[in-house]
């Protein structure tokens, strides 16, 4: 079952940011006046198949669902009646080719924007970033952190929660040596030094914050489960909310930060769980589910803690915006991210990134599966880091993907003339090499991610 979610978790965040990529296509060549003979999800053999009447966009549905297309009318594929000749995609100009070819990755990128706007507007709870005490030996120690201290800006970014924290580091961690944390403590403010010397390189062996010895505040909370999913490793063994868990394999529980090592360090391992219910004690047997987390297995037996008023006021933060400023910041982040792709994407090809950091489709099959099970915001949230990622790829000057397209367009608007067939074909050539060359890399990656 567990295997089922998390295909599905995949395949419907691939039906869906395929969907709007090529919807992309369809709306803008429509509206160029191009006829549009087929609009596809996925490849291989037609599952399902829709068309209005004989002349119409055929909409169909086929077998391997890990991409899709828009055929359009064009005469390099197939000859085209002399009347139909002015709803050919070859016939249009450079401009209105060029947008069409653009439409499907710029949709991704709204997509985003419209996922982050709604979230922003929503709101959500966010970890205020408040640090707990690093080792002495961490850039973080070494730098002055102390425990109960409030991260207020990193660089010139300023920090609300911990999330802005990690991705304002996560920048700095690609291009400079050290950053400076404007911090908060009961002795006022101040500001630290953090060096961040080589932890750019390679940001998918380890959690980098962790690394540098800045990880969140968690007070001493004890160990009652405040909820429990369903039909997780927890429920299906009994446990309920409210339960007390008091040993696990007869070692006393002092706190939630006890549970959370015996459980990850027990991926697939029977565990003997000693339960306080009320007055009454009982002894289950779980076994935590494995999950891939920063390239090693951790279990997890679907358990949250029970939340308590005052360590929740003071640990959590609510972020919501107004719709202008919530748009204005979803842009933003889009902006960001994407332009950090890009700037990875770069320093891979250059050799200052490590090769590892590319995920496959196992990879993100994994991170569906695990956003999924967090709860519909985190999914929501990966789709749109995705489509971000998908609409990168895209555009890079690949012969073969969009970019590609783009770049022969380019170049016919600067040499007024098209580029001809025989650079195209060389490209075509050279694009699939590139192309499979990051597949193989990609699937390399995540067959080394499960086999360690």
């Amino acid at each position: 079952m567990s295997i089922l979610w998390y295909i599905g978790a995949f395949v419907l965040a691939i039906g869906v940011l395929v969907t709007v990529h090529e919807f992309g296509h369809f709306i803008v060549a429509r509206l160029c006046g191009v006829k549009v003979l087929r609009f596809s999800l996925g490849f291989g053999r037609v599952l399902l198949r829709h068309q209005r009447r004989p002349g119409d966009t055929e909409w169909v549905l086929c077998a391997v669902p890990l991409g899709g297309y828009v055929r359009m009318l064009d005469e390099r594929e197939a000859p085209v009646p002399e009347s139909e000749l002015a709803l050919a995609f070859n016939c249009k100009s450079v401009w209105r080719r060029l947008a069409i070819v653009a439409a499907g990755p710029l949709a991704n990128l709204l997509l985003a924007v419209l996922i982050y706007w709604v979230g922003f507007m929503h709101g959500v709870s966010e970890l205020r970033p408040i640090v707990a005490q690093p080792s002495i030996e961490s850039a973080a120690g070494r730098a002055g952190v102390r425990a109960g201290d409030e991260v207020l800006a990193v660089g010139d970014r300023l920090t609300r929660s911990w999330t802005d924290v990690r991705w304002a580091l996560l920048r700095h961690l690609v291009d400079d040596h050290s950053v400076e944390l404007k911090l908060r403590s009961a002795g006022g403010e101040r500001i630290a030094l953090l060096e961040t010397n080589g932890l750019g390189d390679d940001l998918e062996r380890a959690d980098p914050l962790k690394d540098l010895g800045l990880l969140p505040f968690r007070p001493a909370v004890p160990p009652i489960i405040g909820s429990v999913a369903d039909n997780g490793p927890a429920a299906k063994a009994g446990l309920r909310a409210g339960d007390r868990i008091e040993k696990i394999d007869g070692r006393v529980l002092s706190n939630w930060e006890d549970l959370v090592r015996e459980v990850s360090a027990s991926p697939g391992r029977a565990l003997s769980v000693e339960v306080r219910r009320g007055e009454q004690r009982a002894q289950m047997r779980v076994v935590p589910e494995a999950h891939e987390e920063h390239g090693k297995s951790i279990g997890r037996i679907g358990v949250a803690v029970q939340s308590d008023g005052a360590w929740r006021e003071r640990l959590l933060v609510e972020l919501r915006y107004g719709p202008v400023e919530a748009f204005g910041r979803a842009v933003r982040q889009t902006w960001e991210m994407a332009g950090f792709s890009l700037k990875m994407l770069g320093r891979m090809v250059t050799g200052h990134v490590s090769l590892k950091n590319i995920s496959g489709p196992v990879t993100i099959a994994d991170y569906a599966g695990q956003s999924a099970r967090i709860g519909a915001d985190a999914y929501v949230r990966f789709l749109a880091l995705i489509s971000i990622s998908i609409a990168v790829l895209n555009l890079l000057p690949i012969p073969l993907l969009d970019g590609g397209h783009i770049m022969y367009y380019l170049a016919e608007i600067l040499m007024r003339r098209p580029v001809s067939q025989k650079v195209m074909e060389i490209g075509q050539q050279i694009g699939f090499t590139l192309l499979a060359s990051l597949m193989a890399f990609a699937f390399f990656n995540d067959i080394t991610r499960l086999l360690s």
